[in-house]
């Protein structure tokens, strides 16, 4: 079958932090995914999970009801989309650790980033997350446990003194704790396979990690977004994983959200070129210990950072870099394919695609945030800062002073109103079709950083030019 040198499964990364969709949303997308390759899902759920007892805190305002979760994951069964959920249990816990209740756990006492690996209320508490999302999850085979990139591991105070000791090392702090999730996973649950990302791994000796006893615990994830992935590198690492007893291993590419950490339209090539790698990668290696490939698509860089691009937005991207790997490279025909399954007339993957008139769900987003991005800041400059008119009669000296020469108003009045008047209808018109996809919290997020700034700026000239206007003359 083509492309199944990334193993059998393709899971789509539903990273719900921050932007979480309607459920009616997933079920007018999940169907596309099934159609374009997908056959699973790892869905990230952060604080959109509906913890219940003493983990209630961790819920946000939009976090899913039980009953929506088991909505969602009827419709990935209906799609045959096979569903791992994954839950941070030691580094990216800002979501746990930012609360008042959780905050004597973390690592280093001032930084919500990573979990003190010393306490056995560590392990209780990720022990009750794993189980509450696992309850709501029939008939898993794995289970996400995360471990990535644990900032600051070591540097917390009981660490300091446990280093001391002679033998023991940060490296080997971090084996115990995954071994410790991974054993409270397997003992639980032993029909289900713990997954780790692998970046914590990767640096450590074959000796360490074949001494530790994790290898027979976990499945590592390798992940690597970059366009130019060094492929050599992957596959030794992926031989030195097998030699320290790894049987089984992941790969892990990004479709979205791996670009600018304040991302608002998905490069295309870039993550197309990520799979090309990727797929050169698992060319060069034995296909039997490959399970499969992650397609990550992150909706921000962590729990404090901003929206990078919305899921709607990474249709297109998604749509060739699972066609890429279904046929095991790109071509005129991946291209033709994704056009019509998308809807769209001319996709472009080498710049961002200056027109988007799809028919794909969420398009009309596409459509509406391409707009923004490229003419609103440009045309709100062009304006403010480059018309002589403003810039040399209606200065900020001027408008302080609500100064203004009468005719230079012909000059910029109605420019000025007819862009607000059209952005202001952008604005509208790209908020309703938000809600339809997406909740308040994330909906209101997304217009005050993007599109509030300009449109402010607009309205404060307008307002100063209101000011100046009625303003007895002097």
């Amino acid at each position: 079958m083509p492309g199944s040198s990334l193993g059998a499964l393709r899971l789509v990364h539903l990273d719900l932090k921050g932007a979480p969709p309607r459920v009616s949303y997933l079920a007018q997308i999940f169907p596309l995914f099934h159609t374009l390759g997908a056959n699973g899902l790892l869905v990230e759920y952060e604080d959109t999970f509906p913890y219940e007892g003493e983990l209630k805190p961790l819920q946000a305002s939009h976090a899913y009801s039980p009953s929506e979760i088991k909505e969602i994951l009827h419709l990935a069964k209906l799609h045959k989309l096979e569903v791992i959920p994954l839950v941070q249990t030691f580094g990216h816990m800002e979501f746990v650790l930012k609360h008042e209740e959780f905050a004597h756990l973390r690592e280093v006492a001032t930084f919500p980033n990573a979990l003190n690996p010393h306490r056995e209320e560590s392990l209780v508490l990720v022990g009750a997350m794993i189980e509450q999302v696992a309850a709501l999850h029939g008939g898993l085979r794995w289970f996400h446990i995360g471990a990535d990139e644990v900032y600051y591991l070591g540097e917390g105070e009981e660490s300091k003194q446990w280093l001391q000791q002679e033998g023991n090392t940060a490296e080997k702090l971090c084996l115990a704790h995954m071994k410790a999730v991974a054993g409270h996973l397997l003992s639980t649950h032993p029909a289900v396979k713990p997954i780790v990302w692998d970046d914590m791994l990767r640096g450590m000796s074959e000796e360490t990690l074949a001494e530790s006893g994790i290898a027979p615990l976990v499945e590592p994830m390798i992940w690597d977004y970059a366009a130019d992935l060094d492929v050599s590198s992957r596959v030794l690492l992926v031989d030195k994983y097998r030699r320290c007893g790894f049987p089984k291993l992941w790969f892990a590419s990004a479709f979205k959200g791996a670009t600018g950490v304040n991302q608002s339209l998905t490069l295309i090539g870039h993550h197309l070129k990520n799979h090309l790698q990727w797929l050169k990668v698992a060319e060069s290696l034995a296909a039997d210990g490959l399970q499969g490939i992650a397609l990550t698509g992150w909706q921000r860089y962590d729990h404090f950072s901003v929206l990078c691009e919305l899921l709607p937005v990474g249709i297109p991207s998604l749509a060739v870099c699972l066609q890429t790997i279904e046929n095991g490279g790109y071509s005129e025909q991946v291209k033709e394919t994704v056009e019509k399954l998308l809807g769209i007339s001319n996709l472009e993957v080498d710049t961002f695609m200056s027109e988007c008139s799809g028919t794909f769900p969420g398009s009309d987003i596409l459509s509406l945030v391409t707009q923004i991005s490229f003419y609103l800041k440009p045309s709100v400059d062009e304006l403010l800062e480059r018309n002589r008119y403003v810039t040399g009669w209606f200065s900020l000296y001027h408008r302080k002073r609500k100064l203004v020469h009468p005719i230079s108003l012909h000059h910029f009045q109605p420019q000025a109103l007819s862009l607000l008047s059209k952005w202001n209808g952008v604005r509208q018109e790209l908020q309703a079709a938000l809600e339809k996809v997406f909740y308040a919290p994330a909906v209101d997020e997304w217009l005050e950083e993007n599109v509030q700034p300009n449109l402010q700026r607009l309205q404060e000239v307008m307002d100063d030019l209101d000011g100046a206007i009625q303003a007895p003359s002097s």
